[in-house]
């Protein structure tokens, strides 16, 4: 099965993670991360929620439960080991090399960032994609449109606050995350 490492950037928005999660759930692809995106994602989820209002303590309870319930779901995602590759790629931006290091180990025949230009082709070993969250999602869904509208189905049963239909979910993918060539395969599947 094709592997993508999720870089934290891709995993920080909620819908679009959830989204992303929702493919992989349906057997579309398989996830990766690192113990750094983890711990990225719980330090940047806990900060989005304080800002929402949440207090500080709920704010970190609420994200370290995020990232056990992503390892509950996931538990063969978290690449182990490629601390020794951190730093050997010569990338512009010191703090991505863990991404190259994990989909080298994991892998991975992508990463999915929105920090592409942190990630030169000439920097990252050949047979790993760097893509963006929108293109990997529309690559993903034509493999099998119907499958993904089913996981948008199920992403819907589970919005209770507030309650959103795939249609809703639809239209946020569409319109905040530039989803719109993977939303219109979904919506004629």
């Amino acid at each position: 099965m094709f592997a993508a490492l999720l870089d934290t950037c891709t995993l920080w928005p909620s819908l679009q993670r959830d989204f992303l999660l929702s493919l992989a759930i349906e057997g579309l692809y398989r996830p990766l991360w690192s113990s750094a995106i983890l711990a990225e994602l719980e330090e940047h989820e806990a900060r989005k929620l304080t800002k929402r209002g949440a207090a500080a303590t709920e704010a970190q309870s609420r994200a370290v439960r995020l990232v056990e319930r992503m390892q509950a779901e996931f538990d063969d995602a978290c690449v182990q080991g490629w601390e020794p590759l951190d730093g050997s790629y010569g990338l512009p931006d010191a703090d991505d090399e863990h991404l190259v290091a994990a989909a080298v180990v994991g892998g991975a025949g992508a990463i999915i960032t929105d920090n592409v230009k942190h990630l030169p082709r000439n920097k990252v070993p050949e047979g790993i994609q760097v893509t963006k969250p929108a293109a990997f999602a529309l690559e993903t869904v034509e493999l099998a449109p119907d499958m993904a509208m089913h996981a948008v189905t199920e992403m819907a049963s589970r919005h209770k606050n507030p309650p959103r239909t795939a249609d809703d979910l639809l239209a946020l993918l569409e319109n905040r995350y530039g989803m719109a060539e993977a939303v219109e395969l979904m919506r004629a599947s």
